[in-house]
């Protein structure tokens, strides 16, 4: 595996872009959107994991907008701040020039997964009901059937019609951030809808689950949740 930063423009500046190549020549890829951290040492361990299963695994940095773009877990005013002043156009920007490095690398977007967690996990499901990439995978994605924290990230379950490619969502029964009945709801709009889809609750699990560097790390659902997500895009990018 090789890993390097490389330096994508977009219409806000330029943006950082973590990059785990796989041994062997990828037929797709997965982008990892990052927590309201940032890309910081967890995700970028998740996105090597995501190569070693076979992808070309690339993280964007979402908050290259700002001077500090990464935040201790204990740091919940500036995580606050640079969270809140992310629009979802800033996200789909960022998207967009992530596509597009992997379509220079010779990769479709129907060949390109997407996963996210947190803040990232809501940039994934506006992702997927914003462009046709090939598969998504949201962990523990707050603000989806909620409201965010500014006008700018309304609530996107209401959404759930426009939904263009297959969404696997995961959370936490303990997650205070992210409500049962709001989850069940997406559920059931869900169901019966063009594209594939599957939620799954863990009754033990709180918010961040899968990060071990976080004492909310619940490694059963972690194991559980990451061999559904491999699951999901083998079956979704082949």
């Amino acid at each position: 595996m090789q890993t390097e930063n490389v330096e994508l423009s977009t219409a806000d500046g330029p943006m950082r872009l973590y990059v785990a190549r796989p041994d062997g020549e990828p037929q797709s890829a997965v982008i990892v959107v990052m927590e309201a951290f940032g890309v910081n040492s967890h995700i970028e361990d998740v996105t090597r994991r995501v190569a070693a299963e076979g992808y070309l695994a690339v993280a964007p940095d979402l908050y290259h907008r700002y001077e500090n773009n990464l935040a201790g877990y204990d740091q919940m005013a500036e995580i606050m701040e640079m969270m809140g002043g992310l629009l979802d156009e800033h996200s789909l920007t960022d998207v967009d020039a992530t596509l597009g490095y992997l379509a220079d690398q010779g990769i479709s977007s129907d060949k390109v997964g997407i996963t996210g967690f947190c803040m990232g996990g809501r940039v994934t499901f506006l992702t997927a009901i914003s462009r046709p990439v090939g598969a998504a995978v949201t962990y523990y994605g707050g603000a989806i059937v909620t409201d965010g924290f500014t006008p700018g990230q309304p609530k996107l379950a209401d959404r759930y019609g426009d939904l263009q490619c297959p969404w696997l969502g995961l959370f936490g029964d303990l997650d205070g951030m992210i409500p049962v009945e709001g989850v069940e709801q997406l559920r059931a709009d869900l169901a019966g809808g063009a594209q594939p889809t599957e939620i799954v609750r863990y009754g033990d699990a709180d918010h961040g689950f899968l990060c071990d560097e976080r004492p909310s790390y619940h490694p059963e659902a972690a194991a559980d949740g990451w061999s559904r997500m491999a699951a999901w895009f083998a079956t979704h990018l082949s």
